[in-house]
């Protein structure tokens, strides 16, 4: 295979009952691979999805969590008649000191799937189908309440599709046990999805607290895509429609749900999307509405875009997510590939050639060199940080070329001597002035982050930081690429670059340092 996997694994390797096959998808910091039963255990199916997490992902201390989790797992399905979750039926640990890359590291094993429900939307939208996946899919939903754990991060490419065309609810990585009324997630999730309520809200030491009701409103934006091809809340991008959702939560703003939503779901998608999660559908009679809504028969037929072609490579690969934890349930991956309507792909060259495919190297190919040492972890995070800043200068390239000068993409740099604070985490954050930045909405966090800090808190914040000082640099008197001068800024300040008419002396080497990357991270038809 040629593009980077977190954890690659030869074909044909063997551990415990399984020999391993084609990769099915990467993400941050563990792959996914096809499993074929070697042993002869007859009750574990033929075929599976390994997931390896790269050695020293986990620490004891997780991995005894993790075990737990997967026990309640498994005892969850002995007790669900149709279950709607991803399977999950052991976990392995590999002992093999002669592969140092793969001695140590845990292998879940999952059903596995064929494909996801954003692919099916690419290529069939408002599919006929739809009305039953979402009945299923809040099945899901009701299980994992019912068992006390909220998802957190309910969206099209999190349903996966088995190949009796049925949902399965997966990647768990958000995924939280309730304590009471509330559980604690990491504060990461998808914007589109995310409700009013959260999209600010306060991050303590646990984490974000939230509720059921989070992704019963998930459930809502997904029921109003699946049904019209659209989302409920206006904007061409995803921050547009965050501040929609946030002026609607505040009562400036209504909701505006197509006209082709019919009436019964256009009552169900309300009762979901409501203003305060106080008064919010719960989660058992969504599911009686849902059910009456969509009627019964038989689980839909997989489309065939959707079923896996025999050809020499797989296509069934992933865009990276931006952070991951040890996923105690579901496949942990981002995206499936999304494939044309006649089965032979999207990508160039037509029926029966190989498919253009969206995978950890090639995520934001367009504006940032994905061969040029980029970790794929954090490429994610960088391009959708920049996407999310108006003013052009603030590119991906940018954000990594300042990664890079800063800490040489080191998630773990700390250095205490610089200043009273010190410079913590990738993109050497003083914690007083991440405090500012650290929130999307530009208000201060009330309490000053604690090292260590974590890429998912300090890249965010780089992009918005960025984007705050730009128009504050002088626009006549400076000399020199302006992308490189508000690098400059950002490690020392607009102020004394102004002053400066340029990079003060004392940061050319810096700067220098930046503008080779910049230069090398840059696509060339972006230069």
């Amino acid at each position: 295979m040629t593009e980077p996997y977190a954890v690659p694994v030869p074909k044909g390797y063997r551990v415990g009952a399984w020999e391993v096959r084609e990769p099915i998808a990467t993400g941050a910091f563990g792959s996914v691979y096809e499993g074929r039963r070697v042993g002869d255990d007859e009750a574990l199916p033929k075929t599976v999805a390994l997931k390896f997490l790269p050695t020293g992902t986990g620490t004891p201390r997780q991995l005894t969590h993790l075990r737990e989790l997967i026990e309640r797992e498994v005892e969850l399905h002995r007790r669900l008649k149709q279950p709607r979750l991803v399977r999950m039926y052991d976990t392995l640990t590999v002992d093999d000191p002669a592969r140092p890359a793969l001695d140590g590291a845990t292998i879940l094993v999952l059903e596995k799937a064929e494909g996801s429900l954003s692919a099916l939307l690419a290529a069939q939208p408002r599919p006929a189908a739809g009305p039953v996946l979402l009945a299923q899919i809040c099945e899901g939903l009701a299980q994992l309440h019912h068992a006390g754990w909220v998802h957190g991060d309910l969206k099209p490419a999190n349903v996966l599709l088995m190949r009796d065309g049925s949902a399965r609810l997966a990647d768990f990585n958000m995924a939280a046990e309730l304590e009471g009324t509330h559980a604690y997630t990491p504060a990461f999730s998808t914007p589109d999805y995310t409700p009013p309520e959260l999209l600010w809200s306060e991050i303590g030491e646990r984490g974000r607290r939230i509720r059921p009701s989070a992704d019963v409103w998930a459930f809502g934006v997904l029921a109003h895509l699946v049904l019209t091809g659209s989302f409920p809340l206006p904007g061409a991008t995803p921050s547009t429609r965050r501040d929609a959702a946030a002026a609607y939560a505040r009562g400036t703003d209504e909701l505006r749900l197509s006209p082709e939503l019919p009436d019964v779901w256009r009552e169900i998608v309300r009762d979901c999307l409501t203003r305060t999660h106080d008064d919010r559908i719960g989660t058992q009679a969504l599911l009686r509405r849902v059910g009456a809504a969509a009627g019964t028969g038989r689980p839909p037929r997989l489309p065939r875009a959707l079923l896996p072609r025999r050809s020499r490579r797989t296509t069934m690969l992933t865009a990276a997510t931006a952070v991951v934890a040890v996923a105690a349930l579901g496949y942990g991956v981002s995206n499936w590939p999304d494939t044309g309507a006649d089965g032979g792909g999207s990508g160039a060259g037509g029926p029966g050639r190989e498919t253009t495919r969206v995978t950890a190297a090639t995520y934001g190919a367009s504006e940032l060199r994905t061969d040029k040492g980029v970790p794929v972890a954090y490429r994610r995070l960088i391009v959708d940080s920049a996407h999310d800043c108006v003013r052009p200068e603030v590119t991906p390239a940018l954000i990594a070329a300042l990664l890079k000068a800063e800490s040489n993409f080191d998630p773990d740099l700390s250095d205490p001597s610089v200043g009273e604070e010190g410079e913590y985490g990738i993109a050497r954050w003083t914690p007083s002035l991440l405090r500012w930045w650290i929130r999307a909405d530009g208000v201060p966090a009330t309490a000053t982050p604690k090292p260590p800090l974590t890429p998912a808190q300090s890249i965010p914040a780089v992009g918005r930081y960025l984007c705050y000082m730009e128009p504050l640099l002088d626009r006549t008197g400076l000399s020199g690429d302006r992308q490189v001068l508000l690098a400059a800024a950002y490690r020392t300040s607009t102020k004394v670059v102004n002053n400066a008419g340029g990079v003060p002396p004392k940061y050319r080497d810096y700067a220098a340092r930046v503008a080779h990357y910049l230069k090398e991270y840059t696509p060339p038809a972006k230069r």
